[in-house]
């Protein structure tokens, strides 16, 4: 199906990380399923306005947490959040502090990842269309610094940038694994914001993640090992400030029109690199939603 809520018009994303399922904040709401040409995305697309700003909501595991982060298919929730006229993410995710300034509760505006995934699917291109994008930068620096302004203006407890290690799981870490990341310079870690920032590139997408601290993982001396239970009993207090902070900035995030200054809603120009006669007429078919603007202005 594809719906009528599939739109043009700019919203803005959210996706929900564990604990965060639905956003009942959110006025006029509805979920509607979006069909993807990369399979079922986590769930239903829940639709809706906060102050008169459209917004999107896309729970990353599914509502009742039923998809491992392994098992996500992350190629289909970017493209739906696509399909459903978003142009910029918000991703909240939580994770365990590699970093002993970043106690639990803290939320930190991510500017840097370390991808230890393995498992997963990365890219919309290949088979047939081949494109390579820079992930140099790989959030919105825009969009961080309006999170930022919004969380120093509500008193939640933050930090602008970070690196976001990302690893495979579902398993937490050992502590030699925890001491390594460390020693790398990481400062927090969890195991959903790759490829999901990856594929967000490639859909041209402003993104930005807000990881919420919730352990200190299993390195610190000081501190119980990382347990389910003492994450939930903290992700509590930070979904809280995650509505607060969604409500706070979207109108901030609303007001931005023209071109990214970060250049994210250009990020193909120059990326495929599969000549014009050699790509396979499937793989156009399947990347019209991704990366339409260049395969239809552009001959490379």
């Amino acid at each position: 199906m594809v719906s009528k809520f599939t739109s043009s018009q700019p919203a803005i994303g959210i996706i929900g990380g564990t604990g965060l399922y639905d956003l009942p904040e959110l006025e006029h709401s509805q979920w509607v399923a979006i069909d993807s040409a990369f399979g079922l995305p986590s769930d239903e697309l829940m639709f809706g306005e906060i102050d008169g700003v459209r917004l999107v909501f896309l729970p990353r595991h599914g509502r009742g947490h039923r998809l491992s982060p392994t098992e996500i298919n992350y190629r289909a929730n970017i493209e739906v959040l696509k399909r459903a006229g978003v142009t910029q993410i918000i991703s909240f995710s939580a994770v365990g502090s590699l970093n002993d300034q970043l106690k639990p509760g803290t939320f930190v505006m991510v500017d840097q990842f370390i991808d230890r995934t393995f498992s997963r699917n990365k890219t919309f291109f290949g088979d047939g269309l081949v494109a390579h994008v820079s992930m140099a930068q790989p959030v919105c620096g825009r969009m961080v610094g309006s999170l930022t302004d919004v969380s120093d203006a509500s008193s939640i407890e933050f930090c602008s940038g970070g690196t976001y290690l990302v690893m495979e799981g579902p398993q937490f870490s050992t502590l030699a694994e925890s001491e390594l990341y460390r020693s790398w310079g990481a400062d927090v870690i969890g195991m959903t914001n790759m490829p999901e920032a990856k594929l967000a590139r490639e859909a041209e997408l402003c993104y930005s993640t807000v990881a919420m601290v919730t352990d200190y993982d299993c390195w610190h001396p000081d501190h119980e090992n990382v347990s389910v239970g003492a994450i939930m009993r903290v992700l509590e207090e930070n979904l809280e400030n995650a509505r607060i902070l969604i409500r706070g900035v979207a109108q901030k995030l609303a007001a931005h029109s023209g071109p990214c200054i970060d250049q994210c809603d250009r990020s193909l120009e120059h990326a495929i690199t599969t000549t014009q006669e050699a790509r396979r007429i499937e793989a156009v078919g399947r990347l019209r939603v991704v990366a339409d603007r260049v395969l239809t202005t552009r001959t490379e």
